[in-house]
């Protein structure tokens, strides 16, 4: 599956680095709950750095999700 990481998850008073929300391709409203737990790689284009992350739950109605990265991937 391919995925984008639309921003990071942010607060009123504060955002949280590690944590981000993507946006996965063909994925509905109610199939959210296949991917709670998954494994999530991304690799920085120009580095070639992976950062990986795991899904930890839904953000929104539009079939998005929230990721959480074990290290910050870069803004």
């Amino acid at each position: 599956m391919r995925g984008w990481i639309i921003n990071f998850r942010k607060g009123g008073n504060r955002y949280y680095p590690r944590q981000a929300i993507v946006e996965i391709e063909g994925l509905g409203y109610g199939d959210f709950y296949k991917l709670i737990g998954r494994k999530v790689v991304w690799k920085h284009p120009v580095s070639g750095e992976r950062f990986i992350g795991r899904v930890v739950r839904q953000h929104g109605k539009r079939g998005r999700v929230i990721v959480y990265f074990r290290k910050q991937p870069p803004g």
